[in-house]
């Protein structure tokens, strides 16, 4: 008993800090609603004349929506792992990883640039990745995190890919100069628009490995391997709206390019659909919510491919909540019919 208050102090800090976030988080949407969005540039590293990375943060209305979303939900799901993972021995490992993701995704919401999205995007592949094989003995719960981070591979490739091509065609990888440039230079010029939609297909390819849409949904299924505080977090809530948050961030990009717009379009529909009918025909509680969950994801998609950037971000938020309740419910329930 002595080493589990011990271990249980550990789960206070995790809590306590994700709840100033929180607050903090509250007090910048209030700002939002009365005020303009904020846009502070932090530092620069230079690496020569020609190219510098800018750090720096950008709060906007997408922004503190998210903000409030990922902690909202990290801190329930934090106490309620507290309980739900005071019987196993990895329970500081367990807090440890989910604390550092979301601090990721914290990280990832308020980038100013793309290449600061890119680092956060990784990082919070590779803490699914520890979590989803959180229980790395088990054979189905080790091949379940390779199978994610292979998967996942696929579409950051790609989005690393877009990134570097969008940096070629205009220079910058602030999100202002490349809205401003991009809306500028695409209906002037007819020749290297075959290049804008290949590189802005490339970064569609990032969200649809992130998001769980088809082709690349095969991997979010078998990631109910994990805990299920982990599955309503990464699957329900917050990892899975990194896809939908980053097709949000550059909605001003894709409007100009009806193309790709066209193209998000029918993958939203066909993971919907496709979601649908695979969550029918589970016996596994967590596999059926799973599918269901790349259902909605593909509503959300499909509503940004129409441009109705409203409804996807509404859809966003109140699937999030409900999702991650059905998941911390199940739980319980499959608790109770342990023997």
């Amino acid at each position: 008993t002595a080493t589990k208050n011990l271990r249980r102090i550990w789960a206070f800090p995790s809590v306590l800090l994700l709840s100033i976030a929180m607050v903090f988080s509250v007090h910048l949407s209030i700002q939002q609603i009365t005020g303009s969005s904020i846009y502070q540039y932090l530092w620069s590293w230079t690496v020569n004349n020609d190219f510098s990375l800018e750090f720096g943060y950008l709060i906007d209305p997408l922004t503190s929506i998210m903000l409030i979303l990922i902690t909202t939900v990290g801190i329930l799901v934090l106490i309620y792992s507290d309980g739900y993972m005071s019987h196993d021995e990895g329970y500081l490992r367990f807090f440890v990883y989910i604390s550092f993701f979301n601090t990721s995704m914290l990280g990832l919401v308020t980038s100013s640039n793309l290449i600061q999205i890119y680092f956060f995007w990784e990082l919070v592949g590779m803490c699914s990745y520890l979590l989803i094989g959180f229980w790395f003995t088990r054979p189905i719960a080790a091949s379940a995190c390779q199978k994610a981070f292979v998967t996942n591979r696929v579409g950051d490739f790609g989005l690393l890919l877009g990134i570097l091509g969008f940096f070629w065609i205009t220079g910058s990888l602030e999100f202002r100069d490349l809205f401003k440039i991009a809306n500028n230079w695409i209906p002037n010029n007819g020749i290297n628009s075959l290049l804008t939609i290949l590189c802005a297909f490339l970064l569609f390819l990032g969200a649809v490995a992130k998001s769980a849409q088809f082709p690349l949904h095969v991997w979010l299924p078998d990631a109910m391997e994990g805990p299920t505080p982990i599955s309503a977090l990464i699957h329900a809530a917050t990892m899975v709206a990194a896809g939908i948050f980053l097709i949000a961030r550059l909605l001003p990009l894709f409007i100009s390019l009806p193309l790709i717009m066209s193209f998000i379009s029918l993958i939203g529909t066909i993971t919907l659909f496709l979601g649908a009918t695979l969550a029918l025909a589970q016996r596994d509680i967590k596999r059926s919510l799973a599918y269901s969950t790349m259902s909605q994801l593909g509503y959300m998609m499909l509503a940004l491919g129409i441009g109705s950037y409203q409804a996807a971000l509404f859809h966003l938020i109140t699937h999030a909540y409900s999702k991650a309740l059905l998941f911390l419910g199940s739980g319980s329930v499959i608790h109770s019919m342990e023997p």
